[in-house]
């Protein structure tokens, strides 16, 4: 966001109050997307906050990808051709990235992704897509590492079949290999495959003696996933399930139920130090993320009483 707030600054310096097209790309029906937009939202209001005399402002153009690849380069070319955005904030996810970076090289238009951590994204062959966010690489040795302290000498890699899921591949098996670790099968699991298919693909690791798995999928397919692993006795003793980065760091969303199937699985997790300005985000955040939902409900049948009590919770807010 830096980035951009600097650009626009230097792009407009002679021109007073000029706006800063920015289009942003999310799945607006996810957690995630969600979570994006606020983001983003508190990253402006941050930054005019300190530089109040900057004569350039962003406008925001947001746009749902709605979890479709299509619609989400679709979406790029609405934002490029008839907004004329200067940038563009998004996609979301590796696969919509990998189309919508070819649509922003083609036009000169950088793509600027905090999602999309598919290794297999590069700035070598689209120079205009820029990741802003650690890619699944990283976690692929501290992976290795729990395999080597535990003593495994086989492991099955159960991921989607998808850019996500595909491209951590080749790194965690080089990782694996350091370690004496291999991989004698992968349990790739399609997007649209039925309870039956997957049913199915979990059996197969119950013929085999490997009983070590490293599930690398987003949050939809693993936790539907793990509903299934119970379900056909692969949580049970002598078993050993390992996430990545991307579902564990939303296990506290999920519901009750599937947090209990998951019971016993190790998780990998990027870590971010404690400090004084993460405690003061976080209470930044709960209070937006009220407010949000708070707007929420005063536009439902009875929210008129609800606006009567946003109102005296800001008052109160602005005290404290």
């Amino acid at each position: 966001m830096f980035i951009l707030f600097t650009a626009a600054q230097r792009n407009n310096s002679n021109i007073m109050e000029n706006p800063f097209h920015v289009g942003v790309i999310l799945d607006l029906t996810t957690l995630v997307g969600k979570m994006g937009q606020t983001s983003i939202s508190m990253a402006i209001d941050d930054f005019y906050s300190i530089n109040s005399n900057y004569t350039t402002r962003l406008v925001l153009h947001t746009k749902d990808s709605g979890n479709d690849v299509v619609q989400a380069a679709s979406a790029a070319l609405d934002l490029i051709e008839k907004i004329e955005v200067q940038v563009i904030i998004g996609p979301q996810k590796s696969s919509q990235a990998a189309l919508v970076s070819y649509v922003g090289n083609k036009s000169h238009v950088p793509i600027i992704s905090f999602t999309a951590t598919s290794p297999s994204l590069s700035s070598t062959l689209t120079p205009y897509f820029v990741r802003a966010a650690f890619d699944d690489a990283v976690q692929v040795d501290s992976i290795s590492s729990i395999i080597r302290a535990y003593g495994w000498r086989e492991v099955v890699p159960v991921y989607e079949d998808s850019d996500y899921g595909r491209g951590i591949i080749p790194y965690l098996i080089d990782s694996l290999e350091q370690v004496d670790c291999r991989v004698p099968y992968r349990s790739v699991i399609s997007l649209v495959a039925t309870d039956d298919q997957t049913i199915d693909q979990l059996y197969k690791l119950m013929t085999m003696q490997t009983r070590v798995c490293i599930m690398h999928m987003s949050v939809p397919m693993g936790s539907r996933l793990f509903r299934k692993v119970n379900e056909a006795g692969l949580m049970s003793q002598g078993y050993a399930w390992i996430m990545t980065d991307g579902l564990t760091s939303l296990v506290e969303s999920l519901d009750s139920s599937i947090i209990e199937s998951m019971q016993g699985t190790i998780g990998a997790r990027l870590y971010v130090p404690k400090s004084r300005k993460l405690d003061h985000f976080a209470r930044r955040w709960r209070r937006r993320t009220l407010m949000i939902s708070l707007l929420n409900l005063a536009s439902l049948p009875c929210g008129l009483m609800i606006q009567y009590g946003l109102w005296r919770w800001q008052q109160k807010m602005l005290r404290a």
